[in-house]
C-alpha cells in the first residue's frame, strides 16, 4: 500500500482526498490513513486533515420523505364532515401530526370533532427533506426546524489532503531503531538512517497488582508506632469467642452491643472451649458479685452466654489475652502494644460506616500512669500522621473509666468526624488477670479509615472499601506520606 501511494504522488503530486483515492482502490479508508501516518512520521509525505460537513436524513426522515409527514398523513384521514379525535388518538404518529397540524392550522377541533381548516395543503417539511437529500444547501432556519424535528443529521467526514515530504522517494527505506553489535563490526552504521528516541512517549504499561490505600496508611502507622516504642501484637483470628470478646472486658452479657443486631454469630462452631479454669471464674465472680471497690453486675453468669463465638467487634479481645499473657509474668515490666487489623459490626452502612473495617489499638500497662498520658500519647501520635485538629469528649465504656472519645475534622465533610475511641482499662478487668495493683493499662482504639479518609479526601467510605471500590482509584492512588 505504502509503494502504491509513493507511485501515485510521484506521478500526481497530490491526493487532494483521501476518502476519494480509497474509493478509486477499493479498499477501506482506515487502511489507507494507516500507511499514511506511517509515510508521514518518516516525512515521505506531509497530511493535512480536511473535514466535510453534510446534513443526512435520519430514519424519520427517510419515513417522512417516503410517506408524508405525520401531520399531512393526519390531515388525508380526515373527511369533509370531520372525525372523532378519539379515532385519530388511534394512529400511532398521531401525537407529531396533532402538534405539528395545530401549528400549521390545518384543522381545528370542535367538541370532540376534527375538522378541516383548509382544503389543500403544501407538506413544506418533506420537500425540503427531498432537497436534503439531493445535497442541496437550505436556510439556517430551515436546518435547524428539521434538526429539532431529528429528521436530519449532521455528518463530518474527516479525510487527508497528501503531498511529497522533505524525504520522499519512491523506495521507502526503514529507519533503524537500535545500534547492533553486528552494524559496529561491519561498520554498516554509518549507512543507517537512525530513528530519534521520542524520549515523551511513555513505556509499556505492565499489568501488576497495586497496594490499596489502606495498606499505604496501615504501613505508615506501623511505622510511626514501632518509632514510638510499640510492639505489633499477633491479630490473626477473625472468630473470637464471646469471654475474650467481652467477658474478660467486664461488658456485661446483657449489654446492647451483645445483641445480633450489632454483633455478627458464629453457627459453626458455635461455641469455643473454656480458657484457663481458674481465670474463667475469676471473671464470672467480678461480673455477679463484683471485687476491686466494685459490686460487679449482679446477675447470674451465663457459661453457655460467655462460649458463643463471634466474629470479633473489635481487637481488644487480642489486648486482654497479650495483659493476661504478661500477668503470667514473674516480674512485670512494662510493655506497649498495637495491632491493626480488621473487625466485623452489624452496621447500618452510610458514607462512614461499614459492616467490617480496620481497627487501630494501642495499649500502654505501666505503674502510676493515667488519662494525662493517654491524652499525650493520642495527641503525638494523631500530629505524627498530620491531624492536629482533635477533640476529646466524655464518654461512657464498660471496660474503661475515664474514657474518652476522639474526634478529628474532615476537611472534605467540613464536620468533626469521631476517630477513636480511649479510657483507663478497669480494676474488675485487669485484677482477675493477676496484674499487680499500681498497674494502669492505657487503651485506645480507633478506625484505620477515617484517618485515611481525612489524608485521600474521600467523603463516602464505600468508595474506600467495599464491593464498589474502583480498581481504577486504587491503582492510581498516590503513595501515603504523613507529614510528621
Amino acid at each position: 500500500m505504502e509503494e502504491t501511494i509513493l507511485k501515485y504522488l510521484n506521478e500526481n503530486n497530490v491526493i487532494e482526498d483521501s476518502i476519494k483515492y480509497a474509493q478509486t482502490l477499493q479498499v477501506p479508508h482506515d487502511q489507507i490513513v494507516g500507511s499514511l501516518k506511517s509515510l508521514s512520521s518518516d516525512e515521505y509525505v506531509i497530511l493535512q486533515q480536511l473535514e466535510t460537513r453534510t446534513w443526512t436524513l435520519t430514519e424519520d426522515g427517510k419515513d417522512y420523505l417516503e410517506n408524508g409527514t405525520p401531520e399531512r398523513r393526519l390531515f388525508e384521514l380526515i373527511p369533509a364532515d370531520g372525525i372523532a379525535k378519539a379515532e385519530l388518538e388511534k394512529q400511532p404518529f398521531f401525537q407529531l401530526g396533532w402538534t405539528y397540524g395545530m401549528r400549521n392550522k390545518w384543522f381545528k377541533l370542535e367538541g370532540a370533532i376534527v375538522k378541516k381548516l383548509v382544503n389543500e395543503i403544501k407538506d413544506q417539511d418533506a420537500e425540503f427533506l427531498a432537497q436534503i437529500k439531493e445535497g442541496k444547501e437550505l436556510d439556517k432556519k430551515i436546518i435547524d426546524n428539521l434538526n429539532k424535528r431529528k429528521t436530519i443529521k449532521l455528518s463530518v467526514d474527516k479525510f487527508y489532503k497528501v503531498t511529497k515530504g522533505p524525504q520522499f522517494s519512491l523506495v521507502r527505506k526503514k529507519k533503524a531503531t537500535d545500534l547492533t553489535q553486528e552494524m559496529i563490526l561491519k561498520g554498516t552504521w554509518k549507512e543507517e538512517s537512525f530513528k530519534p528516541y521520542n524520549f515523551n512517549a511513555l513505556g509499556k504499561e505492565i499489568e501488576t497488582g497495586n497496594l490499596h490505600p489502606l495498606l499505604k496508611a496501615r504501613a505508615q502507622f506501623v511505622e510511626i508506632l514501632l518509632e514510638m516504642g510499640f510492639e505489633e501484637m499477633p491479630t490473626n483470628q477473625y472468630v473470637e469467642s464471646s469471654f475474650w470478646n467481652f467477658d474478660s472486658l467486664f461488658v456485661p452479657q446483657q449489654h446492647p452491643a451483645r445483641d445480633s443486631q450489632d454483633t455478627f454469630f458464629v453457627k459453626d462452631p458455635a461455641e469455643c472451649r473454656i480458657p484457663n479454669q481458674e481465670y474463667w471464674n475469676k471473671v464470672k465472680d467480678v461480673h455477679e458479685k463484683g471485687g476491686y471497690g466494685s459490686i460487679g453486675w449482679r446477675y447470674d453468669y451465663s457459661e453457655e452466654e460467655a462460649k458463643k463465638n463471634v466474629f470479633r467487634t473489635h481487637t481488644t479481645g487480642v489486648s486482654a489475652k497479650m495483659l493476661y499473657k504478661l500477668a503470667q509474668q514473674k516480674e512485670f515490666k512494662p510493655q506497649k502494644y498495637f495491632s491493626i487489623d480488621r473487625v466485623f459490626r452489624n452496621e447500618n452502612l452510610d458514607a462512614t460506616h461499614l459492616a467490617e473495617f480496620h481497627q487501630f489499638e494501642g495499649v500502654v500497662a505501666e505503674r502510676n500512669i493515667g488519662l494525662p498520658q493517654l491524652k499525650a500519647i493520642i495527641t503525638e501520635f494523631f500530629k505524627k500522621i498530620g491531624i492536629t485538629d482533635l477533640k476529646f469528649k466524655p464518654t461512657y465504656n464498660p471496660y474503661t473509666e475515664p474514657s474518652m472519645e476522639v474526634y478529628g475534622y474532615h476537611p472534605l465533610l467540613k464536620k468533626w468526624v469521631e476517630i477513636g475511641n480511649s479510657g483507663v482499662f478497669r480494676p474488675e478487668m485487669l485484677r482477675p488477670m493477676g496484674l499487680p495493683d499500681d498497674v494502669s493499662v492505657l487503651g485506645w482504639g480507633l478506625s484505620l479509615e477515617r484517618p485515611t479518609m481525612i489524608q485521600y479526601k474521600v467523603a463516602n467510605i464505600r468508595d474506600l472499601l467495599g464491593f464498589k471500590v474502583s480498581v481504577k482509584y486504587v491503582k492510581n492512588n498516590p503513595i501515603c506520606c504523613f507529614s510528621k
